[in-house]
């Protein structure tokens, strides 16, 4: 028996080994290969974009905005729904009303563009594209969310020519309160954006969280993460990460790889159960109560982004170049899941 008792040892550990490494691999195995290196130069068309998202930065996430600061929230919704209008988009509005937590409620709203299909009908799936417009209390948001609503924006205009052409309809939305303290409320913007999805039963097939997509540094260090998540990504922040829970496996790993394949820019992708810190700290959380497939896209925000949350988080934070560069690596992801 003595003899027996290193054999058993040495297998239970190696059954564990395996374990491990099967959940290391479920939870971060991709497609594609990260790209490495110097950044080719900007294409015409990403340099197009430069000034195009510089512009609606500075537009809809100067100052703070919110529910507390009312009249600069009308203002960026406003300019978003004459942006969307101006290439050609029927703007669609969700009105609700929100507690300003004085003496009062406020009237806000979800701002909606679509793009049909060419054949649209009951069986029709949807993708929808979403950022939140909000900023958080005491920020302007420039990064936090600027950044993903100038992405949302110039997404439908580069999208345009698919109407009537593509086999899924493509949703792509700008949400009200995904900041605190409206986070996971029935006055998150998302969260009544997606019930009405779902009352209606329209076949949701996939989500996009753009969630702070702009802020990118090399140096090593730059990166942090939640434990374990460190022991398996690296400590530089040059990437954009492709994130969503455990259900959502599927949709990350087909998202990475159309982007990666299409585009030369650092990624990182995986799912993590909820009980990480951050994975669900997004408009995708709302989408996934409803189990409809829902993803973040974002560059960590917290974990990399040292203006997070804070006064400083101003237009000049975001790396324009990069945030172009990210832009259309999305649209091609977009209408590789749209076709």
């Amino acid at each position: 028996m003595e003899r027996k008792l290193p054999v058993i040892a040495l297998i239970v550990l190696l059954s564990l080994a395996a374990v491990v490494y099967g959940v290391v691999w479920y939870m971060t195995g991709v497609p594609g290969r990260p790209y490495h290196g110097p950044l080719p130069p900007l294409t015409a068309e990403e340099q197009a974009l430069v000034p195009r998202l510089k512009r609606h930065i500075e537009a809809t996430a100067s100052r703070e905005h919110n529910v507390a600061h009312y009249d600069e929230l009308e203002k960026s919704a406003r300019y978003i729904e004459t942006m969307l209008e101006s290439y050609g988009y029927t703007v669609n509005r969700q009105s609700f009303e929100a507690d300003d937590f004085r003496s009062d409620t406020k009237t806000v709203r979800n701002i909606e563009a679509v793009i049909e299909p060419r054949d649209p009908g009951p069986a029709t799936e949807t993708l929808v594209v979403g950022a939140h417009y909000d900023s958080a209390p005491g920020a302007p948001g420039a990064n936090d969310n600027g950044s993903g609503v100038a992405a949302t924006i110039e997404l439908a205009r580069l999208l345009s020519d698919a109407k009537g052409k593509v086999a899924r309809r493509i949703r792509l939305v700008l949400f009200v309160n995904e900041e605190p303290p409206y986070f996971r409320t029935q006055e998150m913007g998302s969260v009544q954006y997606a019930a009405a999805l779902a009352e209606r039963k329209e076949r949701v097939v996939a989500m996009y969280s753009l969630e702070t997509i702009g802020y990118y540094a090399s140096e090593p260090g730059s990166q942090k993460y939640p434990f374990p998540l460190g022991l398996l990504f690296p400590d530089s922040g040059d990437f954009l990460a492709f994130v969503g829970m455990l259900d959502a496996r599927p949709l990350v790993r087909a998202s990475i790889g159309s982007f990666r394949s299409h585009t030369k820019f650092p990624t990182i992708g995986g799912v993590a159960p909820a009980m990480i810190p951050g994975i669900d700290f997004s408009d995708h959380w709302a989408f996934a109560q409803h189990d409809f497939p829902a993803i973040m896209l974002t560059d960590t925000a917290p974990y990399r982004y040292p203006y997070y949350h804070t006064f400083r988080d101003t237009p000049d934070k975001v790396d324009i170049d990069k945030l172009a560069r990210v832009v259309k690596g999305i649209e091609r992801m977009i209408r590789d899941a749209a076709s």
